[in-house]
Formats: C-alpha cells, structure tokens, sequence
C-alpha cells in the first residue's frame, strides 16, 4: 500500500472548499446555510478482523483496518461536499470527523461543518 492509500482530503477539482478553521484567509462569509454532514457506516469483514487478530498478537499496525477507515473517512466527505454544493455552499467551514461503532456491527463515521457561501475580499 502506498502514502497516497493512507491519505485523504479534497481533490484538487472540488468546487467545495473544506476546512477546519472558522474562516478562510482572504475572503468573507457572505451567507451562512447551516449544518452539512456526510455519514457512512461500514462492517468490518471478516477476513480483516481476523488479520487483525492475528497481528494484534504480535504488534504493529493493522494495515486492512487503516485502508478501510482511510476508505470510509473519503466517503463520509465526498458525500458532506455533495450535500453542500447541493444547497449552493462553495464551502464548508469547521470540519470535523466523527467516529463511532455503530451497534457492534461496524464503524460509523460522520463529516461534519458548517456550510457558507465566501466571497474573496
């Protein structure tokens, strides 16, 4: 697996900008629309769980697991971009990821902020 597998974030073609500040540097919050969130949930299949049981006896990172939250994180934001576009955001500002087990059948992860239309100054 290489750095890029490991990473995520914003291509640089989105027309949404996302950012975990309360303002962007250079521009204005012309109107504030609200809340955005992305959420996904994702089991974790059994073949990684039981590489991850195996490596947990020895140490080390769980590569599998590390792939698939990488994975799940990008969705989570793919879809709280596609939801601000949709209400006419060109941004989102103080964006968080939340992570949680979802019932003991997965992980949960929500992208979360607020979505606003800036304008450079």
């Amino acid at each position: 697996m290489g750095i890029e597998e490991y990473g995520g974030g914003q291509g640089p073609q989105s027309n949404v900008l996302v950012v975990t500040t309360n303002d962007v540097p250079g521009y204005q919050v012309q109107q504030v629309i609200g809340e955005v969130f992305g959420l996904t949930v994702r089991s974790r299949h059994l073949g990684s769980q039981i590489g991850a049981g195996l490596k947990s006896m020895v140490g080390g990172e769980l590569k599998g697991l590390t792939k698939t939250l990488v994975e799940t994180r990008n969705q989570a934001m793919k879809r709280l971009v596609e939801q601000a576009q949709s209400r006419g955001a060109n941004a989102v500002l103080m964006f968080r990821f939340d992570v949680s087990e979802a019932a003991d059948m997965g992980t949960e992860v929500c992208a979360y902020g607020t979505a606003v239309v800036i304008a450079r100054t």
